[in-house]
């Protein structure tokens, strides 16, 4: 695990919208060059329109330039680890070798370290399309 990256997603917390939910998601993300980016979630009365903070830092990473990521943190201010859901599994999924590691992590500090492959152990991915 990475301490830095967790002192990103960490501060990324404390910059969630999330004034319905009061749920607040922070994430940080290592590009294939090295370069850290970090994302919170922002939230909308429209519920369906919820930006999460993984989606946020991808968005940090490709407008950077970057097409690969090689490790993710994800940190929240709820008390239990917080995995990504299911849509952002597949947007790290894209972007991601599956043996690439994600590190879960509660705002104390507790943490688990799973790989892309076990969070999304059956993926939809460009091998999938007809070329």
């Amino acid at each position: 695990m990475n301490d830095q990256m967790f002192q990103l997603a960490k501060a990324a917390v404390k910059n969630a919208y999330a004034p319905y939910s009061n749920f607040h998601v922070g994430a940080c993300l290592r590009a294939e060059n090295g370069e850290l980016y970090a994302g919170c979630n922002v939230e909308n009365a429209s519920y369906s329109l919820v930006l999460c903070a993984e989606s946020s830092a991808i968005s940090a990473l490709i407008s950077a330039g970057q097409k690969k990521i090689k490790e993710v943190v994800i940190t929240s201010s709820g008390e239990m680890l917080c995995p990504p859901c299911g849509a952002c599994r597949q947007r790290l999924y894209e972007l991601a070798d599956g043996n690439i590691p994600v590190h879960l992590y509660t705002m104390g500090g507790e943490f688990k370290t799973l790989h892309m492959n076990e969070l999304l152990p059956h993926p939809f991915g460009s091998v999938n399309l007809d070329k």
